[in-house]
């Protein structure tokens, strides 16, 4: 599928545009969901931090409790953050009141002396992808069904608009 959506931002004034599919190509196949999420994160965090334009990208910096690789590559290939330390996996953003679905899909996107906390909304986490990804001793068949729920999550996560799929709990 091909998302037309970009996330756009400056790298010293210059505008740079990246795909969900430029995502993909920097980390890989192997946690599309991540990536998917990463990319709503973006596209809804940015409008509020830097309404009048695309952000300097390096002055954009992500803290979440969501350690999945996938994000994690697709923040770093947007932000630099991760090389330059704007990225921040931090577990005591988790909201465990949210249940072990939901807690984890925490990010406070913040820009200058802005930040916003945006949090998952209901239906695009599935508690079986959790349960699944949590469990450190997986069968063959396992890790397939756990290739397929990311790349369904994906695919749910990118059909749908931004603020559809996360809630802003803190804004500017």
């Amino acid at each position: 599928m091909t998302y037309p959506d970009t996330i756009t931002v400056l790298d010293q004034g210059q505008p740079i545009a990246f795909s969900f599919e430029d995502m993909m190509k920097y980390h890989g196949p192997g946690s599309p969901g991540g990536v998917a999420h990463a990319f709503k994160v973006l596209e809804r965090a940015l409008p509020f931090l830097a309404g009048d334009g695309p952000p300097e990208r390096r002055e954009i910096t992500v803290q979440t409790a969501f350690g999945g690789p996938g994000a994690r590559d697709a923040f770093e290939l947007v932000t630099r953050g991760v090389t330059e330390g704007g990225y921040v996996v931090d577990a005591s953003l988790a909201r465990p009141e949210r249940g072990p679905t939901l807690e984890r899909f925490v990010f406070r996107v913040g820009y200058r002396n802005q930040a916003v906390t945006l949090i998952v909304r209901e239906g695009y986490v599935t508690d079986e992808f959790i349960a699944l990804a949590r469990n450190e001793q997986r069968t063959t068949e396992e890790d397939r069904r756990l290739g397929q729920l990311k790349r369904e999550m994906a695919y749910r996560v990118m059909s749908a608009a931004a603020g559809d799929v996360y809630e802003v709990v803190e804004a500017p």
